[in-house]
């Protein structure tokens, strides 16, 4: 932002009153009265603004462009001491208007057409300073929303890093609201389709978490084509007077998956959202886990919309030792590439039996076949494998030799070999 703290045009400006002339001392009484009917907004921000009311109504003197300057800065000095553009324009209203009742009586004293000309004059006078102090007042309103919006994607950066000094980061997080004491929670949201600009998709979405979650503890911004939300840990509970039955909104991934489906482009939206963990750093901890999430989801062409961190645990810790599950497809999975027609039959109807619950009638119309069908398959399963889907023991090693085929990409890819895999690990 610009230092006009140390402008000549500034020093000007904050003499104020002080550069009355001896015989203008009724123009301190006019200021006080400014003040107090604008709410009390600090006589200081008059400047010089009602000597040059004054010349104007005398004189028909107009303001010189550095004295329009001195206004200017005014403006931006009350932007950044948090006075609205509205209360700055009452203040110089209302001391025009008590500039005009106030005159020496000279000036009442005058014909007509002077009065008018008087008149005419000090009204050209507070429009443009009005003018002006308003268009400074938005000049720094624009440069603090600009410093603000860095200032939030650096804080941002750092914290999904997880590399910033510690005591930097809770200096830094303060304006924005931010207790990192607290537990938080990252949510990455993909949009299905490319955006023109993503930034748009931050709007609506940050103001409906707020009014969901509160103001404090929450930031909504973009990175690297994706949007970004921190909140708290916990998400405040729905009002069971409003809202008797549970909602996909009632989590913060459903909350935001159905503002942004609201959103004509970008969709289908995928949201991952990693779990809540105390201090800075668990930010950091969080953003890794929403951001795995989502790729993991990809990979396993999950049909959530909405994947929640715990839900993913199976996966990593199966991705995690990737020599041991290759080894356990390859020993356990390789034998279904001897069935007619591959492998990828026998799978499909593995996976869908497990995700039925291990309910042949459920598995077969979910894979639009007959229960028949399915029996045989499974029959299949047990004879080329050695594993029985039916025995619950044989069950949870064929389901996860079924999801780390998933997440290898398997058979379509193929398998590094088990054995090199271990020595390499």
């Amino acid at each position: 932002m610009e230092d006009i703290g140390d402008s000549n045009a500034s020093r000007s400006a904050r003499k104020g009153l002080q550069a009355t002339a001896p015989g203008d001392e009724w123009l301190k009484d006019v200021a006080k009265g400014a003040s107090r009917d604008a709410g009390n907004v600090p006589e200081e921000f008059l400047g010089d603004y009602l000597p040059m009311l004054a010349h104007a109504a005398t004189f028909g003197q107009r303001p010189a462009r550095s004295d329009l300057e001195a206004v200017r800065l005014l403006g931006r000095r009350a932007a950044e001491s948090g006075i609205s553009t509205r209360r700055g324009a009452d203040l110089y209203l209302s001391a025009a208007r008590r500039v005009w009742l106030e005159l020496p009586a000279v000036v009442r004293e005058r014909n007509s057409a002077a009065v008018r000309a008087a008149a005419e004059a000090l009204l050209q006078v507070m429009e443009e300073a009005v003018a002006t102090f308003a268009e400074g007042h938005a000049e720094a309103g624009r440069e603090m929303v600009r410093w603000e919006e860095t200032n939030r994607r650096e804080l941002i950066e750092d914290l999904l890093r997880g590399d910033a000094h510690l005591g930097e980061l809770v200096e830094r997080a303060e304006p924005f609201g931010l207790d990192l004491t607290r537990a938080h929670r990252v949510a990455l949201a993909r949009p299905g389709q490319r955006l023109s600009s993503i930034e748009a998709a931050t709007r609506s979405l940050e103001r409906v978490v707020v009014d969901r979650v509160g103001d404090r503890d929450v930031l909504v911004t973009t990175k690297e084509g994706l949007v970004v939300v921190l909140a708290p840990g916990e998400t405040p509970p729905v009002d069971k007077r409003t809202s008797r039955r549970s909602s996909p909104t009632d989590t913060l991934g459903g909350l935001i998956h159905a503002e942004l489906s609201r959103l004509r482009r970008g969709g289908p939206w995928r949201v991952a959202v990693g779990r809540a963990h105390p201090g800075a750093y668990g930010i950091a901890r969080s953003y890794e886990e929403a951001r795995e999430g989502l790729i993991t989801a990809a990979r396993m062409q999950l049909t959530s919309p909405v994947v929640e961190g715990q839900d993913l645990l199976i996966y990593r810790v199966l991705f995690r030792d990737q020599p041991a599950i290759v080894d356990l497809v390859h020993s356990v999975l390789d034998p279904l590439r001897e069935a007619r027609g591959g492998a990828r039959p026998l799978l499909d109807t593995l996976e869908a039996y497990f995700e039925c619950g291990g309910v042949n009638t459920a598995t077969a119309q979910r894979m639009h076949l007959s229960v028949r069908a399915v029996t045989y398959r499974l029959d299949r399963v047990r004879t080329l494998t050695a594993h029985d889907p039916v025995d619950p023991s044989h069950r949870f090693i064929l389901n996860a030799a079924v999801l780390g085929a998933k997440l290898l990409g398997w058979p379509e890819h193929e398998l590094p070999d088990p054995s090199a895999a271990l020595r390499s690990d």
